[in-house]
Parts: structure tokens; sequence; C-alpha cells
């Protein structure tokens, strides 16, 4: 979404305009759900996606049209039995696609330059767009702190904010939300090799992540692409640093025992979300029952999971920050 929403701010700036057109409902074997987003302009698609074949061909030429026409629409597409072939799938379904014009004007950066300001904050915040047939309303954003900007929407919507994308009919007016920034941070013990190849994979999936290193070349930003911050700290004395909430991740790859075990011990005393820690599960047994001596019960151990990621046979840093970071979607979407 942050890349989206860049992608229409460098247009505007450029005095384009562009259409962004939004899956807001599917049934069925349709390629991609409510929430996936292409952006148009001129020269064709510009950035994201909404499933590839037959639906994003014609929602392209679609965008097209609005952009000529300088007008939004619904559409709704139905997806016939060679259509679905061509696919790779074995039944219909059908797809409603807003395609919102979005012309170059000053209120369209005022909102784009918003959205970077919570992106770049990290708080929570949601996507609010009016998506009333034959009406064309505005897009604007709701911050968990900074309340609403660039929309009217009436409170019942901001009351009803949630996780997944969604739709209302308020008054006879129709609104389409989803979540712009999700609430919580990835905290990364260790900057080596793993944490290295984990940091891009992540940021890629809208996890922000802190990388914390004790070791000052170990813990330079430009190792970490997409990283939001790193930090050089004392693994003994992590609270001086950070505070974890019950929205947080933490990741334990450390250099070694004795730190994944210091860094366990401070952790499990904090509200997180979900606890990864790397390595073997002899060596688990070994640090979990140097835990147990310091007084922590199993009901406290069994927050932690470990080995951490899902289990793919994954053995290079690269295929180990992939299996990671499946574990971690799956955490932050409930399964």
């Amino acid at each position: 979404m942050r890349e989206l929403f860049k992608a229409i701010a460098k247009l505007a700036r450029e005095g384009e305009a562009s259409v962004l057109a939004t899956v807001v409902a599917g049934s069925g074997s349709t390629p991609r759900g409510a929430g996936a987003r292409m952006l148009v302009a001129k020269d064709g698609r510009a950035c994201g996606t909404i499933g590839g074949g037959a639906v994003e061909h014609r929602s392209e030429q679609m965008a097209l049209a609005v952009l000529r026409d300088k007008c939004s629409r619904f559409e709704r597409y139905m997806l016939h039995k060679n259509e679905i072939q061509d696919l790779g799938m074995i039944c219909g379904g059908e797809v409603y696609v807003y395609f919102r014009y979005i012309p170059p004007e000053e209120s369209i950066i005022a909102l784009t330059d918003k959205v970077e300001k919570l992106f770049k904050r990290g708080e929570q915040s949601w996507l609010i767009e009016d998506i009333t047939p034959d009406k064309g309303g505005g897009m604007g954003a709701f911050g968990k702190d900074s309340g609403l900007f660039g929309i009217d929407a009436p409170e019942e919507i901001l009351a009803a904010l949630q996780n997944r994308p969604f739709q209302a009919e308020i008054n006879g007016r129709v609104f389409y939300s989803e979540r712009l920034v999700r609430s919580g941070v990835v905290y990364i013990f260790g900057g080596g090799h793993v944490a290295q190849a984990l940091v891009p994979v992540l940021a890629a999936v809208d996890f922000r992540c802190f990388v914390l290193e004790d070791r000052e070349d170990f813990a330079r930003k430009e190792l970490f692409p997409g990283v939001f911050a790193t930090m050089l700290i004392d693994n003994a004395r992590i609270a001086d640093y950070i505070k974890v909430t019950s929205e947080d991740y933490v990741v334990v790859v450390t250099r070694g025992h004795k730190d994944d075990q210091l860094v366990q011990a401070q952790m499990l005393k904090t509200p997180a979300r979900y606890i990864g820690v790397i390595g073997s599960r002899k060596k688990s047994a070994a640090v979990f029952a140097n835990l147990r001596v310091m007084g922590f019960t199993d009901d406290d151990l069994a927050r932690i999971t470990t080995p951490i990621g899902l289990d793919i046979g994954a053995e290079t840093p690269q295929e180990i920050a992939v299996s990671i970071a499946a574990e971690l979607i799956k955490e932050r979407a409930g399964k």
C-alpha cells in the first residue's frame, strides 16, 4: 500500500492523473480477494495487481476508459468456465472492482503526504473510501492518534473499522475501508545473515522491522534494506531501549545461546504477541532448563516458538527468512 501511494504522489506531482482499481468484493474462485489494488496511468499499469489473467486485463482497459472520461465507476466481472481454466481454477466466480479517477490535484498530494507520515510513524490507521455508485465520493485516511483526514466519513464507519476490508452503507452512502498501517512491529535481536535476509522479506509484506544488536558492525542500517530502524543496545538492558507491547513480534536470532537466553528471559516479562527463537530443539531444551531455574514456568515457556519458522526444510539464511516470514504472516492473520 505504501508503494502504491508513493506512485500516486509521483504521478500527481508530475501533473498526471491516474486510476486506482480496487477489488471491493468477490465470490467463488477469483484471482484475488477484497483489498487487491492496481494503479493505472496513461501508459498502462503503474503499480500493484488485482491477480493477473482476464480480470486484470479487462480492468486495465476499463481503467484507461475511466482515465479518459474522468469519472469513477463500478464494474462487475463474471468469470466463466473457459476463463477460469485460463487462470488455473476449476469453478466460476465474480469480482466487483471500483475504479477511482484520481486527478493531479493538491488535495491528492496532501493525502499521499499524510499516508506517508502515517507509515513513517507506524500509526495504526485505515484507508476509507466513499464508493457510492454514480456519485464518485472521496478518499481519505483515519489514524488512531491523528484522526480523520481527506474525507467526510460518519462516526458509524469510524466505530466499525476492523483488520479486514469491509463495506458498509450508511444514509445512502457506501463506504469501503481497509487497514492502511498495522500496529505492532517486529523486533529482531541479532543482525547476522538471517536478520539481513529476513528484513527485506518482512518489509515487502508490510511488517515494520527494528533490528537490535550489541555489535556496532552489525547494527548498520545499510545491511537491512527496508528496515524501520536499527539500534545498538546492551542485551542485558533491553527495557532501556524499547517497550514491547501486546501487538509486537519478537524474533531472536543472536550469535549464540547465551545471548538468546538473555533476550528470552527479558521478553517473557513483556506482553509480546509472538516470541520466536532460532535454533535446534536440543539447544532450546538446554535454554529452557536454564529459564526454569530462573523461575519461569512451563506456561511461560509455551509462549516461545522454537525452532522459529514454518517447517519447509529451510537451510540457507534466505530460506530460513522465508520460513520465518511465512510464520509471522500466519500469526498476523490469526491462523
